[in-house]
């Protein structure tokens, strides 16, 4: 019987050649003992990705997250074993919970040197099984195309989320059939095979939406990350529908429409949007987990109200408040039947979005004025937001930490247009985020201009990166509140626990002159005045740019966080 002879590569080759077939053109990480043949391969294909080599792991998968959340793509990341595998760890469980697809492939020691005590053995995949969607180790080299088949199809579908393959060393060198590599192209973007709506949960939905006086629809990541921004709008417009957002929902709706009430919750929610959401008798959540932040530990909306609850996870709907009308299907395509099943009445009545979203915005916009205009020093973060408003364009992407950026980013900042402006990690909060962020975001859309913004503390978290961006210049400015404080723990301090305040603050740094040890063109600023004027030649410089600015620590100003508003 004669044999059919097939070309063959190594598992390595496979690994480049799968990631190829799946539309990859950029990945993240950091070399290792494990990672040889992987790079070996790397430099000898010509496959068309190009690696950025990044200062550790956990930044590379920082990376590969902004990197998704920006071009629809998921993001990939990879790292060698041992101490690798758990410094990829943070980016992995930020990326998952916030349901962006992103893959790491962490390369481990060989199958045969299991048990013997080999340098970096540890059980990968016990390890990432409670972080990530998926995950498997690639023991068997011939198996290695359907794992990356099986991967990209398990984080692009249903709900996005992260997902890790562990790459053994003799896998790598092991035999794969050339015919096995292909891949599927619907799992090259996300979301992927999107769930519909069932027609009569759509019809239920705009029954309770037909009797409904004061309706309010809270938006979370959902939407933003489905491409609902059309959809959302026309149905904001079809019913005169008031739209809030959570922080991740930020770009679900320009917050210059008619329609938008801007952030609601406890962190960057004020009373004016606050009072929009209590005298609501009907809530449609839309891609929102209705959790702890998003509804101040849930009193608003207050037990009672009528719920409409939108998701494309099934665990989520019903979790935080009994739901009258469940629809568990992708946000686009909900939206679009909504408008559809709303196109046969002719008798729903308008919800006076315009009037009780116009009548917030100028409440809260005479505060943050009166804030964002003072002389004082240290200089207000709201002068920040109204200096960045003022220099950036409607096009630029913001990525900011948790602490002292995001509420401020939050409440103030006001988006002109819908999609994805704004980054920030919701799920976990790590400090050190902003930063690398930013670099996957710039190298996604390399046309816009990109921000990093930081706190103190969170420059301490990852100020070796900024080597990176200097490597590869990108141009990118950050911004650093320095305040010498980690200060969301001690505005707690100062508001919950009779201002005592332990070992919370830090010695002062001068962030301008370290960045400038690495190449980034600097400035440090002390007087208000100067903030337009030295954010805008920031802005404007064709490389890697940072402006140290010494603000006002949390616990002494009027943050928009209302635990600490008394």
């Amino acid at each position: 019987m004669d044999s059919v002879r097939t070309n063959q590569l190594t598992g390595a080759e496979a690994m480049v050649r799968m990631l190829q077939a799946h539309g990859v053109d950029h990945m993240f990480g950091l070399c290792g003992d494990t990672t040889l043949p992987f790079y070996d391969a790397l430099a000898r294909l010509d496959h068309g990705i190009t690696h950025y080599l990044t200062r550790d792991e956990r930044h590379a998968a920082y990376m590969a997250d902004a990197y998704a959340r920006v071009t629809g793509k998921p993001g990939v990341c990879e790292g060698p074993s041992g101490g690798g595998a758990t410094y990829i760890l943070p980016g992995l469980i930020e990326a998952h919970d916030s349901s962006v697809p992103v893959l790491a492939i962490t390369t481990d020691v060989a199958t045969t040197s299991r048990g013997k005590y080999p340098l970096t053995e540890l059980d990968q995949v016990a390890l990432m099984r409670p972080l990530t969607k998926w995950n498997a180790s690639l023991d068997q080299a011939a198996r290695l195309p359907a794992g990356l088949r099986q991967a990209f199809r398990a984080m692009t579908t249903g709900r996005p989320g992260s997902v890790h393959l562990a790459l053994p060393f003799d896998t790598q060198k092991g035999v794969v059939d050339e015919a096995e590599i292909w891949a599927d192209p619907r799992h090259r973007a996300f979301p992927a095979e999107r769930a519909a709506p069932d027609p009569q949960a759509v019809r239920d939905a705009v029954d309770v939406l037909e009797g409904a006086h004061r309706a309010v629809a809270i938006c979370g990541g959902g939407p933003v990350l489905a491409g609902a921004e059309a959809e959302l709008a026309e149905l904001a417009e079809a019913l005169d529908l008031p739209v809030a957002t959570t922080v991740s929902g930020q770009g679900a709706l320009a917050e210059i429409h008619p329609q938008a009430l801007g952030v609601v919750g406890s962190n960057g929610g004020v009373p004016a949007t606050r009072a929009v959401v209590d005298d609501a008798d009907v809530v449609v959540f839309i891609g929102c987990r209705a959790g702890s932040v998003t509804t101040e530990r849930w009193r608003s909306p207050a037990p009672g109200k009528t719920i409409i609850h939108i998701d494309s996870d099934p665990a989520v709907i019903g979790a935080n408040y009994p739901t009258d009308v469940a629809v568990c299907a992708d946000a686009k395509l909900a939206l679009r039947a909504l408008l559809s099943e709303i196109g046969l009445r002719s008798d729903l009545r308008a919800q006076g979005g315009t009037r009780r979203a116009t009548a917030a915005w100028v409440t809260k916009d005479a505060a943050f004025r009166q804030l964002a205009e003072s002389p004082e020093r240290p200089i207000r973060p709201e002068a920040v937001m109204a200096a960045l408003m003022e220099v950036l364009d409607d096009e630029a992407v913001i990525c900011a930490d948790p602490g002292t950026p995001c509420p401020y980013f939050s409440a103030y900042y006001r988006w002109r247009t819908p999609g994805r402006h704004f980054i920030t990690n919701r799920a976990h909060g790590a400090l050190g985020y902003s930063l690398a962020a930013a670099m996957g975001a710039q190298v996604g859309r390399p046309g816009a201009k990109v921000l990093s913004v930081m706190g103190d503390g969170s420059f301490g978290f990852c100020c070796g990166e900024f080597e990176t961006l200097v490597r590869y210049n990108l141009p990118i400015t950050s911004i650093v509140f320095s305040n010498a404080v980690f200060g969301w723990i001690k505005a707690g301090q100062n508001a919950g626990f009779g201002q005592r305040f332990y070992n919370v603050d830090f010695g002062r740094t001068d962030h301008a002159a370290v960045a400038r040890a690495f190449g980034v063109k600097s400035w440090t600023v002390e007087d208000p005045a100067q903030l337009v004027q030295v954010l805008r030649e920031a802005v404007d410089h064709d490389g890697p740019t940072l402006v140290d600015v010494i603000s006002q620590p949390l616990h002494d100003a009027a943050a928009p966080v209302s635990e600490w508003v008394a």
